[in-house]
């Protein structure tokens, strides 16, 4: 195990009806006279949620200035309009009301205000944030876990850039979950979540790092819990105990939990990323395509640590006469689980054509100068042969 420092510092509020003490939260950690609402559909309107949520912050005195109007992978236009509110309105607080794309808008919002250059240096590595406005959520997507994690992912439209930061400062003061506001979700973006914070384990689990027993085990209990439980709320949408059981889920998964003392992966969600911003693909949708065929292209480097999390995590029984078998008949299973959740396994499958390999190759490498992921790194020429993989299911050769 390597030596680490864990801290997470979001205030999480757990359970029915706490959207309406977020008021009451904001004024713990601000004096504020003005906040911005971020936000992206009418839905929250339509279901109330929007005025329950707005007359809690009334109550505390405070006023707001709504940006609605956020898409699944957030764009950076989005982002500007939402700091130069900020500044014309004296604004001091941003409110994140939706899933991951609207809180990781007003992440980039938050550090965007106090800036004086372009926002977009921090998501290029050109510069660092030193401040933030605070930022909090009211999350209606059990998913990505921004609503206590210390990453933000923008598209940029200019070239379908999709790039990250990540650092403690952006993380949400507190947040507010509520498993009954997850029950209008479609099917569709039940299935995207539940491979999200599914994925965010496995990043996690393929590790290079020794003797990390306990965050194995850790990692293994939760993915077994989200496997059964994602299930049944893709099954029964209204299921109060399994939604709460995946509401957790989703942030456990993207705490920072579950990655102490070892080494992290990233390289599908790297690969994943590129299918988004070029696509437009639901990010869920491009891990269920890209982490198949990672695990196949990769699996020779440790298969030890695939045979561990085909038996313990997919029940797979270790008397199959190879490892290969077992690793194979684990991702089939995995497959088999996607498609339950209704989400695609090809690149066909959701429509995605297959003539685009270099190019998103040559973005996710820096023309071939930047490896993705650490469990293998991940170049130019294998990110190409890990989208060829993604358009057929081929078995482990």
């Amino acid at each position: 195990m390597d030596n680490f420092i864990f801290t997470n510092t979001t205030k999480l509020v757990f359970g029915r009806g706490t959207e309406e003490q977020t008021g009451e939260m904001i004024r713990q950690y601000s004096d504020c006279r003005k906040i911005l609402l971020v936000y992206g559909s009418e839905r929250i309107k339509r279901d109330g949620l929007f005025e329950r949520v707005a007359a809690s912050v009334r109550a505390q005195g405070m006023e707001i200035t709504e940006l609605g109007g956020v898409k699944p992978n957030p764009r950076l236009s989005l982002v500007y309009k939402g700091i130069e509110l900020c500044r014309r309105e004296g604004i001091s607080f941003i409110l994140a009301v939706g899933g991951a794309s609207a809180i990781d808008t007003a992440k980039a919002i938050g550090v965007g205000v106090p800036y004086e250059g372009d926002v977009w240096d921090f998501f290029l590595n050109k510069a660092t944030p030193q401040t933030t406005l605070p930022t909090a959520a009211v999350c209606t997507i059990p998913a990505a876990g921004s609503e206590s994690s210390l990453s933000a992912v923008i598209t940029n439209e200019e070239g379908g850039l999709k790039k990250s930061i990540n650092l403690d400062l952006i993380r949400p003061v507190f947040s507010i979950l509520n498993p009954e506001l997850t029950y209008s979700l479609p099917p569709y973006q039940i299935g995207c979540g539940v491979v999200d914070m599914l994925t965010h384990v496995m990043e996690r689990y393929f590790t290079n790092t020794a003797e990390v027993d306990v965050t194995d085990r850790l990692c293994e209990a939760l993915m077994k819990s989200i496997i059964v439980n994602g299930v049944k709320t893709y099954q029964n949408p209204t299921d109060y105990a399994a939604r709460a059981e995946i509401f957790w889920a989703g942030a456990v998964a993207h705490n920072g939990s579950l990655n102490v003392g070892r080494e992290q992966d990233w390289a599908s969600h790297r690969i994943g990323i590129e299918l988004s911003g070029k696509y437009d693909l639901a990010h869920g949708a491009s891990l269920s395509i890209v982490f198949p065929a990672w695990m196949r292209y990769v699996y020779r480097h440790d298969i030890d640590r695939f045979v561990q999390f085909a038996v313990r995590v997919w029940d797979v029984d270790i008397a199959f006469a190879k490892k290969e078998e077992i690793v194979e008949e684990a991702i089939r299973r995995m497959c088999a689980f996607f498609r339950q959740l209704g989400m695609p396994i090809t690149l066909a499958e959701a429509g995605i054509p297959t003539d685009g390999f270099e190019e998103m190759a040559d973005k996710a490498t820096f023309g071939d100068t930047i490896p993705v992921g650490h469990f293998v790194p991940i170049g130019r020429q294998a990110m190409i042969e890990i989208y060829k993989l993604c358009a057929g299911n081929r078995s482990l050769g």
